[in-house]
């Protein structure tokens, strides 16, 4: 089992996709930022295709309708936060998880920041169009996710902090780079975080998450001889 944050390495060239994929793709991406711009309701079919450079009937043919598109597209985010989520218990060390736990979620923010949003803005409002199974997995996997971090905290490997808010700062960090993109781009100068921007990112969080999580030492637990 690793020890240490888990690095980028180098991935196997994929095969090309084929013209299927790849125009999914790319209504999935042309509707990411148009469900993030204007809402599900305001959202249309064929500002969706236009984005795509598409026909509307191709929307249709791989979608069947706006509601599955919509879902689709959340699904995907939502497997990803699981996964991020379940790094936690990949290594019985926090050293290793909370890392990993972090990169994770800031790849989420990388790879689909619109549909990020699109997830972030449903959540918000009460996640009214989720299946309710999915907001099951979602809350069973947020306890296991607290149980493990205390259980950390029972057996000394953290600090005695407050799991919920660990858990919550480190979703509200991350998530930062897509829920507030434009101050992003105030501080940077930049109009979109770049991979370098990700990495100091992971690297800052990483570092106050485990500093600020630390334990005492044993020693200085010990009461002073009298």
């Amino acid at each position: 089992m690793p020890q240490t944050a888990p690095t980028p390495t180098r991935r196997r060239q994929r095969p090309a996709l084929s013209i299927r994929d790849r125009n999914r793709q790319r209504i999935l991406l042309a509707a990411g930022e148009e469900f993030a711009e204007k809402g599900f309701t305001a959202a249309k079919t064929q500002d969706i295709a236009s984005r795509a450079d598409l026909p509307k009937s191709n929307v249709y043919y791989y979608f069947q309708s706006k509601e599955n598109l919509y879902l689709r597209l959340l699904e995907n985010v939502v497997d990803a936060v699981l996964e991020a989520s379940a790094l936690l218990r990949e290594c019985d060390d926090p050293a290793w998880a909370l890392p990993a736990h972090i990169r994770a979620r800031l790849y989420i923010a990388r790879q689909w920041p619109y549909a990020y949003k699109v997830f972030a803005s449903e959540m918000l409002h009460g996640a009214p169009r989720l299946p309710p199974e999915w907001l099951q997995r979602l809350r069973a996997e947020s306890r296991r996710s607290l149980e493990c971090i205390a259980n950390w905290i029972d057996r000394g490997l953290l600090a005695p902090v407050d799991p919920q808010h660990l858990l919550l700062s480190i979703s509200a960090a991350t998530r930062t780079y897509v829920d507030f993109d434009w101050q992003i781009a105030m501080i940077t100068g930049k109009a979109q975080p770049d991979a370098d921007d990700f990495d100091a990112a992971a690297a800052t969080i990483t570092r106050l998450v485990l500093r600020g999580t630390e334990p005492e030492p044993a020693a200085c637990l010990r009461p002073l001889p009298l």
